[in-house]
């Protein structure tokens, strides 16, 4: 029941980020920059605790450089947003690229044109996300996130309504013993 119930509560998500891609690109850009905010600060905190002046200067190197994006994310999200519709993009890019050229080494499993398949259609995604650049970040990231969560939530719904019930699972019975299928 809780993981129909989790479920649910996906496809809901991911219905209202559909519905508002960029209101959850924004909310993402914005999670992400006080992610990195909070990294600023354990870099921080590492280069007073770091032994030796190298140890340091890498961990203050890096608090400056994840405060700065962070920063530069809680402040402008949309800007933030136009980073990661651009990330996204190349990395569809290359997932489709290195799924294409797998599935034509691949040509003795039978199964390889679903390689090949999902090759085209990552590179049609990304060509879909750079062609529209910058525009495209407006719904990229978000209707994307929305699709995963919807296809997520409709998993384990599906998966909630084949497990069995409590009621129809004897409970009683101890590991390993006769009848619970381990020795």
């Amino acid at each position: 029941m809780t993981v129909m119930l989790g479920g649910v509560l996906l496809v809901v998500l991911g219905l209202a980020a559909i519905l508002t891609p960029y209101v959850t690109g924004v909310a993402i850009s914005l999670v992400l920059g006080g992610l990195l905010v909070v990294g600023a600060l354990v870099h921080t905190a590492a280069a007073f605790s770091a032994q030796g002046w190298r140890g340091s200067v890498f961990a203050v190197f890096l608090a400056i450089l994840y405060g700065f994006a962070g920063v530069t994310m809680l402040a402008n999200p949309t800007l933030g947003l136009v980073a990661l519709t651009l990330v996204l993009a190349v990395y569809f890019l290359a997932e489709g690229v290195v799924q294409l050229v797998m599935g034509l080494r691949l040509r003795a499993n039978e199964n390889w044109s679903w390689l090949l398949a999902s090759g085209i259609v990552s590179v049609l995604l990304s060509s879909l996300i750079l062609l529209g650049f910058p525009s495209s970040a407006d719904w990229a990231v978000g209707l994307l996130f929305g699709v995963n969560l919807l296809t997520s939530g409709l998993a384990l719904v599906m998966v909630g309504t084949a497990a069995p019930s409590a009621k129809e699972v004897d409970t009683t019975q101890r590991v390993g013993e006769p009848g619970t299928g381990s020795s």
